[in-house]
This record gives structure tokens, C-alpha cells and sequence, in this order.
């Protein structure tokens, strides 16, 4: 790890996040928090466990893709998560609340302009370059549960994510602990009231808090689709379930549950 950089205390982590969340470890190097996170579901891992790495050898983003962030520049943290009492064809909002959280966090720390790009990935600054991913993977199908993995650049932007950007960049230095603290605030808070609902988005307003954040709607937008296929129309809505409503250019509706967006044009 680069020595410049101050090491995350677990301790003081702890101290701030063991309540709401079940279990906290950081670890100095690993390969992908979520595939650590995984293979602790399956041991039987308690609900809310969260896995903290210094550096990420090989982090995955959706569509197979790498995050791999230099050491000490950014935090890569996954969280298992055991939604009791909710249905699993809800599930698909845990990515998108998480993503909310990570905009509750920016907007909590820093001014920089921000917007969730669907479903998750996070926009700052005027030329809405991307800071932050998620990847949600479904662990433990004996016991339904969710690994959420989180990459957010403080420093510096991952070398294999060209066009991307980090809060420094943006003119907002951040410390990686203070990041850590309110991440995972207000995760637990938002994944709480939407469990406590059994994942009605509408009935917390989850759903308008992700429209009133998501800078696709309403932006001209290519999807790329898992298998290679790709659509392209005008990102209307997200439905209940949290996938998004495209308009293609046919005029036929579509409801996307998994892609990578690119925006071709933004909103307005």
C-alpha cells in the first residue's frame, strides 16, 4: 500500500458502524470483496456483514468488467445483506438504493453537481463522468441473500476506466474513513426503511428519490445488454421493479432489467 496514504482503522469503524451493521473487517489486499463476501454467505455469514479491502486486485463492475483502483485511492467495500420478510423478485432495488446512498454521501460531503446514471453508477461534475460502481450478485440461494460491492474513486481514477473521474479530480479531497462512515449510514438507513416496507419502493418513496436523482431519464441512451445486444431509445422511467422504461425508436416500450447505459444525449 502506498505509505502516503493513512491506513483505514478498523477500530474507529467499528466504534461508528457496529449497530446498524452487523460486522465490520478491513483487510490490507484481496482480489474482489464481493467474491470474499460470497464465499462467506455460504458459510453462513450473518446478515449486514460488510468487507472493507485496502486495495482490490481484481474487482468486477457489471457485464464482466474489471475495477481494479490503485491502492489507498479509492474504497472498494462490499455488505451482505439478508432481506428477511422481502421478496426476492424485490431485490432488484438493492442496487439502485445503494446507488442512492452513494449520492446521499456525496451530497452530504461535498457541492459537486451529481446523478445516478441507471442503474447505479455515479455522475459528477458538468461532464457527468463516472466515480463510482456497484455490483450486486445474489449469494447464498438457500438462504436469499445479496452481496453489494461499492468502488468509489477519492483520489484517483481506476487506470483501466478511461473517462472516469474521482472526488480530488472534482475539486472535493475526501478521506476515505469519512467516505466509509456516511456510505455506509446512510446504506443502512435507506436498506432498512425499504426492507421494512418488504421492498414496496412506492410505499417509502424509494422510487421518487431514484427519479429525482437519475440523470438517464429522459436522455437519448444506448443499452448494452448481457450476451452483446444492445438497444437504443429514450430512458422514460424506472417501474416498480426498478428496471428502466425505454422508449425505442419504433415507439414500442421496453423494460430493461440489466445493461450498461451509455447517454447519447443528455436530459432536456
Amino acid at each position: 500500500m502506498n505509505r502516503t496514504v493513512r491506513p483505514i482503522d478498523p477500530g474507529a469503524l467499528r466504534s461508528a458502524l457496529v449497530g446498524p451493521w452487523a460486522q465490520l473487517d478491513v483487510v490490507e489486499s484481496t482480489g474482489s470483496t464481493n467474491a470474499d463476501l460470497m464465499a462467506a454467505a455460504a458459510e453462513g455469514a450473518p446478515d449486514r456483514t460488510v468487507l472493507i479491502a485496502e486495495h482490490q486486485e481484481a474487482g468486477r463492475g457489471r457485464l464482466a468488467r474489471t475495477w481494479i483502483s490503485p491502492p489507498g485511492a479509492g474504497v472498494a467495500v462490499s455488505v451482505l445483506l439478508r432481506p428477511a420478510g422481502v421478496p426476492p423478485s424485490r431485490f432488484g432495488w438493492l442496487p439502485l438504493l445503494a446507488g442512492l446512498a452513494v449520492l446521499d454521501t456525496v451530497r452530504e460531503l461535498t457541492s459537486l453537481e451529481a446523478g445516478l446514471k441507471w442503474p447505479n453508477d455515479l455522475l459528477l461534475g458538468a461532464e457527468q463522468r463516472k466515480a463510482a460502481g456497484i455490483l450486486a450478485e445474489v449469494a447464498d440461494p438457500g438462504r436469499p441473500a445479496v452481496v453489494v460491492g461499492i468502488g468509489i474513486n477519492i483520489s484517483a481514477s481506476p487506470p483501466d476506466q478511461p473517462g472516469s473521474t474521482s472526488f480530488a479530480a472534482e475539486g472535493a479531497p475526501l478521506d476515505r474513513e469519512t467516505v466509509l462512515r456516511s456510505l455506509l449510514t446512510h446504506l443502512a438507513a435507506r436498506e432498512d426503511t425499504w426492507r421494512s416496507a418488504r421492498g414496496d419502493a412506492d410505499a417509502v418513496k424509494l422510487r421518487a428519490d431514484y427519479r429525482a436523482g437519475c440523470a438517464s431519464l429522459g436522455s437519448d441512451v444506448r443499452v448494452e445488454l448481457p450476451g452483446g445486444a444492445a438497444l437504443r431509445g429514450i430512458a422514460e422511467d424506472v417501474d416498480a421493479d426498478g428496471r428502466l422504461l425505454l422508449l425505442d425508436p419504433a415507439g414500442l416500450r421496453r423494460a430493461v432489467a440489466a445493461g450498461d447505459v451509455v447517454h447519447l444525449r443528455p436530459a432536456g
